[in-house]
This record gives structure tokens, sequence and C-alpha cells, in this order.
């Protein structure tokens, strides 16, 4: 049976408004910090750790994600004084907030750690234990946060600026400090994901007479072997550092497995190859979205 040429126009004005609302229903942008989006709607977990290489992607408007180092240890190369030292961190942990559908907010904290220096000489070196410094960092995704395998990318960019907690403890930062970064995420076929990171800090000298520049880049490639499980090898780099030993270059390999959609387990071990580089640094993480 044939509409009557009446009825079309209408069915056409109700055509356009069921468009506009189905639009206005996938409109993220609509979302806050006090206005959360809906579970329906939310992105799937994506975390900035266990790899140095973060990602592009920013948490859901009005959520909150947890992600930290249960335990971790560091072993360092000996410096020009022959003075060797091994770090211990304790639930560093990164707390992502999002503000917006593309804009999160993170506090990055450092609970507790210590640092042991050893030396060829009989006397004994003191140990620095205590509280670290806190990062304020702001992440802006720019395209593909919700469209990433369509388009196939997604960028963002991240300023920090870094707050000292005590000057004299050798945990953290002793001064004000900051920079930009920025983050790349390219997908890949058959599970394969590729990611680079790239960033200019201004760092407080050790003498503390003012700062200088330094520069971080990192590519990394990861594999999902299942809906759970996923491994990453990466290569990092830190330029221009306070250090007579030159430059760090790390090469890194670990491992992700999502207990359910909101929490993850991860670790893995990053290994320094320049002379600057601790030799090796094991660790253990846990990350949980709320």
């Amino acid at each position: 049976m044939g509409l009557a040429p009446a009825t079309l126009p209408a069915l056409s004005v109700l055509c356009f408004f069921a468009g506009v609302t189905a639009v206005r229903a996938d409109d993220k942008s609509r979302y806050s910090l006090f206005n959360p989006t809906p579970r329906s709607q939310m992105r799937e977990m994506t975390t900035d750790r266990p790899d140095i290489t973060e990602v592009p992607f920013t948490v859901d408007a009005g959520h909150f994600q947890t992600e930290s180092t249960l335990f971790g240890y560091a072993r360092g190369r000996a410096d020009a004084d022959g003075v060797t030292s091994e770090g211990y961190e304790f639930v560093y942990t990164n707390l992502r907030i999002g503000l917006t559908n593309d804009i999160e907010l993170s506090l990055v904290w450092q609970p507790y750690g210590i640092v042991n220096a050893r030396s060829a000489e009989p006397e004994p070196l003191p140990s620095q234990s205590g509280i670290g410094s806190v990062d304020i960092r702001a992440k802006f995704n720019l395209w593909g946060n919700d469209d990433f395998e369509q388009v196939g990318s997604a960028f963002a960019l991240l300023p920090v600026i870094t707050l000292p907690t005590d000057k004299e403890n050798g945990i953290g930062a002793s001064e004000v400090e900051g920079g930009l970064a920025a983050f790349l995420a390219l997908a890949l076929p058959a599970g394969f994901g590729l990611g680079f990171n790239a960033g200019a800090y201004a760092i407080a000298d050790a003498d503390g007479t003012g700062y200088h520049a330094e520069y971080m880049a990192s590519a990394s490639g990861s594999y999902d072997w299942t809906k759970k499980f996923a491994t990453y090898v990466e290569v990092v780099t830190f330029l221009g550092l306070d250090d007579p030993r030159g430059d760090v270059v790390l090469l890194g390999g670990g491992w992700t497995y999502a207990l359910t959609d909101d929490i993850q387990l991860d670790g893995g071990v990053n290994f320094g190859v320049t002379a600057a580089s601790d030799r090796y640094h094991p660790f253990l993480g846990l990350s949980m979205r709320y």
C-alpha cells in the first residue's frame, strides 16, 4: 500500500528529528565531572602504565582511575665517585580524573620511597627515604578518543608541573619543575599497537643555581594475545641530563592482564643501556577504574 503525498513531508520531519535525537544521544561532550558518562557509553579502559610510553586517551568524564606501582626496585650503576644506589618505590600512584570527555586532570605521587647508596669505602653512606614530589598534570585529547579504530590514530598534549614535598630527602624533586609532553598512538591490524611520546622539561640544576632543559622520547609496541592479556616492548631515552655520565637509554618489556573491565594487573622490567641508566628496574602494578 502506498503512502499519501501529504504523509511524506510529515515522515520526513519525523525522521529529521529522530536523527537529531540520535546524534544528541551519542554526543558525549555534554558529560562532565558532575555529569558522569553513563556506563553504556564509556570507552574501554586504557592505562598510562606499565610502559613509560603513555597513551593519548583520557578517562571518561566524571570517572576516576588509579594506576599504581605496588612495588618497584631499581639497581643503579656506579657514578664518578664509585657510588652505586638502589631504590625502592611503594604505591607510586597516578590518580586520573575525567573532567570532560576529552580532558583529564591527574595527580602523581609517591607516598614512600627509599634510596640506599653503597661505596667501596668502608664508611657506610646514609640512606634516604620519605615521600616523593607531586606532579599535577592535564591531558588534552585532540583526536581519536572515541573513534580510534575508525581514524587509526589518537593524539594528546600533556602539560605538567612538579611540586616538591621535601627538598632534602632525595626521593622527589627539590624545586618546582615543569614541562610539556605529546602522545601519539597508532592502530595497527591483527592486535598490534604502536605508541610514541616526546617531551621537554625545565629541570632544576643539581647545584641549585638554576634550571636546564631535559628531553624525553620513547616508542612502544604492543600485542593483544587475548582480550585480557597483552605484552609490550619499548625503548626510552632521556637527553640533556645534569649527569656527567651522559644520557639515559632504556629497553623495557612487560605485560598487562585485565581481571575485569575496570581492574588490571601489570608487570615489567626496564634495562639500562648507557652508563647513566639504572642496570635494571623490575616492577609490579595495579590499575582500577571507578
